[in-house]
């Protein structure tokens, strides 16, 4: 785990060690509201819940950058702990969290499915509030059918799940992928930030768009 301040809100990591998943807590601050994303596998879940414990968190939401099997594992677990939380997600992403074979989890022989009772749209161009904070979310498909990020301004930070990662970018040989529209996005959605904005990517260290626009080699 390592949580980076924002000013705005604070950033914790939690690292799966099965495929390197990094799910988040952002967080308004102590004994502020948060969100939970992209909760993955073991023991992902179980460390989200003590340090939302242990720093009196409010959770807001969950919130699925997409719905690949990495992604989505540990929400049932949090939404056993946190059961009125909604769950944010594309309209696309949907149908893949009852799908084992879309979600990719029949790929490891334990197929994942379930329906969350709450389930809220991720669309652009938002915004979504955390607390006083607004995030805009944008659309990074092309690693999945309706990959999104989500950027807030005045913490000069943008989630982008499977899209974009430090010298690379998703992997688009999966059902449900389209490389070029993945580029496209990349291009037209993140490049478009402030080159000094932080990304959080779905595996990975953090990096920034400034970095990413000058030496990332898929995108040259």
């Amino acid at each position: 785990m390592s949580m980076l301040n924002h000013s705005v809100v604070n950033i914790e990591t939690f690292v799966e060690p099965t495929f390197g998943e990094n799910a988040y807590v952002v967080d308004t601050g102590e004994r502020g509201v948060c969100w939970i994303v992209d909760p993955g596998l073991p023991p992902s879940a179980r460390e989200i819940s003590v340090h939302v414990s242990r720093r009196r968190l409010k959770p807001d939401a969950i919130v699925l950058t997409h719905a690949h099997a990495d992604h989505i594992a540990g929400v049932p677990e949090i939404l056993g702990e946190f059961p009125t939380l909604p769950v944010y997600l594309a309209q696309a992403e949907r149908p893949l969290l009852s799908n084992p074979q879309a979600n990719l989890s029949m790929l490891g022989g334990i197929p994942i499915r379930f329906s969350p009772p709450d389930v809220r749209d991720l669309e652009p161009p938002g915004p979504l509030r955390l607390g006083e904070t607004s995030w805009d979310v944008a659309d990074v498909s092309g690693h999945s059918p309706g990959g999104r990020s989500l950027y807030c301004r005045e913490a000069g930070v943008v989630l982008v799940g499977d899209a974009l990662f430090e010298g690379s970018i998703g992997r688009t040989d999966f059902p449900g992928c389209h490389h070029e529209r993945l580029l496209r996005n990349i291009r037209t959605n993140l490049f478009s930030l402030p080159e000094e904005t932080v990304v959080y990517s779905g595996h990975g260290p953090p990096t920034t768009i400034g970095r990413e626009k000058r030496s990332n080699p898929f995108l040259l």
